[in-house]
């Protein structure tokens, strides 16, 4: 393969401390952020939330600027805006109560019609969802993210050895929980798409991490000599540059999808490049170490 660091001799667990350090902060804003998702103050989507989406097909080309003035002037307040402007299309998402969701698509509907009376409206599509949907789906979503990772457990205690399994577990949560707390500090919608890219990281952290457990288990069959300490600083020095190649190349294909794909997943690709660079740092600093404090500097 290529290598684009030549054999390196870095003394990972010695970093430990220090990563453990960084990995509480990381874990603790994901905490701070699924406080706020349970009890609503987060910036949650329409998806959890409850609201309208309504989006708009324009004959000829609009600003969003011209969209919320017209939608303020109306007494509209509280929405989102998002623009296609290669189709013309405008798509509207205000989150109201439930009393308000049958009226609430007409009045922007109608509104807009006043406002662009020289310009040809076409209703592209309208959803409508509940707080008590919401509610349910926010659950929902915990339960699949939570299924993940102990399926992730299960399997590594079952290819490895439970501790391993516990290690990787740990490492996905962190990666998780790391992303979530970013997103919620950066004020970033927390919807269904947010939750389908954590389920995408916990798949891309697990195989990062399983690469570096097989090199750990392979030399522990063939070096007797040293401890287990040793046998991970050089396991993880083996398949270092292995490690950032797979990182780099995933991490162009997600920067091309921020970049280039568009708004409608601008979302998940920004979750996709900071799950990258998290799952790559964990399965480094955070899982293995965590096998090595389970069982002692001593290998088996």
């Amino acid at each position: 393969m290529i290598e684009i660091v030549k054999k390196t001799n870095i003394n990972f667990m010695g970093f430990r401390k220090f990563a453990f350090f960084i990995s509480g902060i990381f874990v603790m804003l994901g905490i701070i952020a699924i406080i706020q998702v349970a009890n609503g103050s987060a910036n949650l989507g329409i998806d959890f939330a409850g609201g309208t989406a309504v989006q708009i097909r324009f004959d000829k080309p609009v600003t969003l600027k011209d969209v919320r003035d017209v939608l303020e002037n109306a007494g509209l307040k509280d929405f989102d805006l998002q623009d296609f402007p290669t189709v013309h299309k405008v798509l509207i998402r205000t989150k109201k109560k439930e009393e308000k969701l049958g009226k609430i698509s007409k009045e922007i509907i109608n509104a807009l019609r006043k406002g662009f009376k020289d310009n040809q409206i076409t209703i592209d599509y309208t959803t409508e969802i509940g707080p008590k949907v919401g509610a349910r789906l926010r659950k929902d979503a915990m339960w699949a993210i939570i299924a993940a990772t102990v399926g992730i457990l299960i399997y590594v205690a079952w290819r490895f050895q439970f501790r391993f399994g516990v290690g990787a577990t740990i490492a996905t949560f962190h990666d998780v929980l790391a992303v979530l707390g970013f997103f919620n500090i950066m004020g970033k919608e927390i919807n269904l798409i947010l939750v389908s890219a954590l389920l995408t990281i916990a798949g891309y952290s697990l195989t990062d991490t399983v690469v570096v457990f097989d090199r750990i288990r392979e030399n522990l069959k063939y070096i007797k000599k040293e401890s287990l300490e040793k046998v991970m600083n050089r396991s993880i020095n083996e398949v270092l540059s292995r490690t950032l190649i797979t990182s780099l190349t995933t991490l162009l294909a997600a920067a091309a999808l921020f970049f280039f794909g568009g708004e409608v997943i601008h979302d998940f690709a920004l979750a996709m490049i900071l799950g990258i660079a998290v799952g790559t740092y964990s399965s480094v600093f955070v899982a293995s170490p965590i096998v090595l404090l389970w069982k002692g500097k001593k290998k088996k």
